[in-house]
């Protein structure tokens, strides 16, 4: 995403540079993703916050989606959306955008941006001052899928204040009323209790676990059970053996 005048104000006046969207959908019109990387990370915190959230429906999730802000914005390539971000009070559905006019002027809530070599100076200074001034979105954090950076901000008296990290180096999201970490290499989300938030395959993985480690423990009980029988045989053949030396002997057991 390289943005000379990212998610810029448009003048009132409408040049021929400009155009007004229609009140329809508007079509998302971001570039790809720089690597596997970015989208691989964005798709992660997309799908863990839906599993995480799937009983609720008062929130939308996307990312690499452009954020419409103004009827009047500038027909070229310098408005870019955040690589993931979150609108709290809104209507969990499918968009192709997200038309702030069409959505009760509703804001996201939270943003991450996902940094690389050509977006770093964007996202830490113009991108800041946009969603600081302009969209007034409460959580801004960003994380550098290289070198593991990760800083927060959120927003207190109109200016973004950096959230200081737990001894764990988490950050809290008082949006989400989530901590934010790295883990084994990827930005992922934690509980209050600093527990991991796991995706689907990571719950599929440990039911897996589990269902292997409960078969182990039925397999072990039966052994021992098998065990305990040839005992107890072993114990019915010493009766009868000591019995017929007894009896071999004149003594008669139920005589003792």
């Amino acid at each position: 995403m390289s943005e000379l005048a990212t998610l810029e104000f448009i003048s009132d006046e409408i040049s021929e540079d400009e155009v007004i969207f229609p009140p329809g959908d508007i079509l998302s019109h971001e570039p790809p993703l720089e690597s596997d990387l970015h989208r691989d990370q964005i798709d992660l915190l997309i799908r863990i916050l839906k599993l995480w959230w799937r009983s609720r429906q008062d929130f939308y999730a996307s990312g690499n989606l452009t954020i419409y802000y103004s009827p009047n914005q500038k027909k070229s390539e310098d408005f870019r959306g955040p690589d993931f971000f979150v609108v709290l009070g809104s209507q969990k559905k499918d968009r192709k955008s997200w038309v702030v006019w069409q959505e009760e002027g509703k804001y996201p809530n939270l943003i991450v941006e996902i940094l690389s070599s050509s977006t770093a100076t964007v996202d830490k200074g113009l991108k800041k001052q946009v969603y600081q001034d302009t969209f007034r979105t409460p959580d801004y954090f960003w994380f550098d899928p290289v070198t593991m950076e990760l800083q927060g901000f959120h927003l207190v008296d109109g200016k973004y204040q950096e959230i200081q990290p737990t001894t764990d180096g988490r950050l809290w999201s008082q949006q989400l009323e989530l901590y934010l970490g790295v883990y084994e290499g990827k930005l992922r989300f934690f509980t209050t209790e600093n527990q991991l938030i796991l995706s689907s395959e990571e719950l599929a993985q440990q039911a897996e676990e589990r269902a292997q480690q409960a078969e182990e423990r039925a397999q072990q009980a039966e052994e021992c059970a098998q065990q305990a029988e040839e005992r107890a045989q072993q114990a019915e053949q010493e009766i009868a053996r000591l019995r017929e030396v007894l009896r071999i002997q004149g003594i008669v057991l139920e005589n003792i």
